[in-house]
């Protein structure tokens, strides 16, 4: 296995983790005898935190799987800068459960999603900031990249660092709103996958 093999497997180890951790905040109502659909139905921030988590954990994997499908090797500050999107990676469960805990209750369910914002802002800037250091030489590609090209792609790898901090002023507008908007955004990037340029598809005709 190469380098990047390597961190690619140990960043799937987290990724498959965090996304299974988030179904334990889920809760099994207890005594709630007749009345289980209506104890069922009243857990629904907890379904919807599980939803729109799961979703934004899946794309962040996929896109972290596409770019190091063309990294050919690392270096100390690709190792430090994946460390630290697995550093939010992992700690996503944790604000999934405060909106779980806190979508309905007035205040504090703004609260919650401005926290929940700013997890996905810093998502952005890291993964922003990988973008900005594998395209600024180029040295850690594969031979068929087509760097320049790669660089013309930044504007559209930093839009997280536009779009998230936007959601932490919606929240304190209206807390399921901007729960809602987090899942679109991560529908968005799931269809709208920022491509890696290569030589090939760099020429003409």
């Amino acid at each position: 296995m190469n380098e990047s093999g390597r961190v690619e497997a140990f960043s799937d180890g987290v990724f498959a983790i965090a996304i299974t951790l988030l179904i334990l905040e889920i809760k099994v109502p207890e005594d709630a005898g007749d009345n289980l659909w209506s104890s069922l139905g009243r857990q629904w921030p907890s379904y919807a935190a599980y939803v729109v988590t799961f979703l934004v954990i899946g794309v962040m994997w996929v896109n972290h799987h596409t770019v190091f499908q063309y990294i050919a090797r690392v270096d100390r500050t690709l190792l430090f800068l994946n460390l630290m999107l697995l550093m939010g990676v992992a700690a996503l469960p944790w604000p999934a459960s405060v909106v779980a805990a806190y979508l309905r209750d007035g205040n504090a369910a703004h609260v919650a999603l401005a926290v929940y914002g700013l997890f996905m802002v810093f998502h952005g800037v890291v993964f922003g900031a990988m973008w900005w250091h594998l395209t600024r030489s180029g040295h850690l590609f594969i031979d068929r990249v087509d760097v320049e090209g790669a660089r013309a792609t930044r504007a559209r790898f930093a839009l997280g660092t536009i779009v998230y901090p936007v959601t932490v002023g919606l929240a304190f507008v209206s807390a399921p709103l901007t729960l809602a908007v987090h899942g679109l955004l991560a529908v968005y990037y799931a269809f709208n996958q920022v491509p890696v340029p290569t030589k090939a598809e760099a020429l003409p005709g």
